[in-house]
C-alpha cells in the first residue's frame, strides 16, 4: 500500500462501549472532483499512540470502480478527523 494520508469527510456511527464505525467516506481528488467510497469490510481495528497523537486505525475493504481494494483510515481523537493513510 501507497501512503496518501489525505483528509476526508466520513459518516460514521458511535456504539455505547464507544467503538466507531465508519460507513461511507467522500475525498477530493487531484482534478477537484469528489468520489463517495462505502466501507464495505472493517478488517482490523486498533488505537495508535504517535508521537503524543492518539489515533483509530482501520484497516478496510471496499468495491472501489470495480475492484476489491484494501485501505487504512486514521482518525485522530484531540481533533476528530479523518485521513485515508494508506490505499
Amino acid at each position: 500500500m501507497k501512503i496518501v494520508a489525505k483528509p476526508i469527510e466520513m459518516i460514521c456511527w458511535f456504539d455505547t462501549n464507544q467503538g466507531i464505525h465508519p460507513i461511507r467516506f467522500r475525498i477530493s481528488l487531484d482534478d477537484g472532483s469528489n468520489k463517495v467510497i462505502n466501507v464495505e469490510k472493517v478488517i482490523t481495528r486498533e488505537l495508535e499512540k504517535l508521537a503524543g497523537n492518539t489515533m483509530w486505525v482501520f484497516d478496510c475493504q471496499s468495491n472501489i470502480d470495480g475492484f476489491k481494494k484494501q485501505y487504512q483510515l486514521k482518525y485522530e481523537l484531540s481533533t476528530c478527523k479523518w485521513i485515508l493513510f494508506k490505499i
